[in-house]
């Protein structure tokens, strides 16, 4: 259950449809989803996180694709549904496989099983790999 309400675009403020509007144009899509519409309650807040997620997430020195995946295991190590879903989508949208799919799912279980044997056995960190 959301802790605030989503804000449809007619109980949108002018920032918070403005946001919207920006959102629109750059993903091509008439669209606006639950997370942003939540975050309507505070278009501050709104537009500090988009300005930055389109900081984050454009082209650089990883792939736009990878940089999808890498949100898919965080999401799922920090147990965010949402992100989950959604991100998963966007990977998809930008050529996810399902082999990928599957072997990133693979990556993320086998690398939650080791960290948490890492954690439970206390296993110090190896000299030379301290940064």
């Amino acid at each position: 259950m959301a802790t605030l309400p989503r804000i449809d675009d007619d109980g949108a403020g002018p920032e918070a449809r403005a946001i919207f509007a920006d959102i629109r144009e750059k993903r091509n899509t008439d669209y606006i989803n639950n997370f942003w519409r939540h975050l309507a309650n505070d278009p501050a807040l709104l537009a500090s996180v988009w300005e930055r997620l389109q900081q984050v997430m454009a082209p650089g020195a990883l792939d736009p694709l990878v940089k999808e995946m890498i949100y898919v295991a965080v999401s799922t190590a920090n147990g965010c549904d949402y992100c989950i879903a959604s991100h998963t989508a966007a990977a998809k949208a930008r050529g996810m496989t399902e082999a990928q799919h599957g072997e990133l799912l693979a990556v993320i279980g086998m690398a939650s099983q080791t960290n948490a044997l890492a954690r439970a056995l206390a296993v110090e960190v190896d000299e030379r790999f301290r940064l």
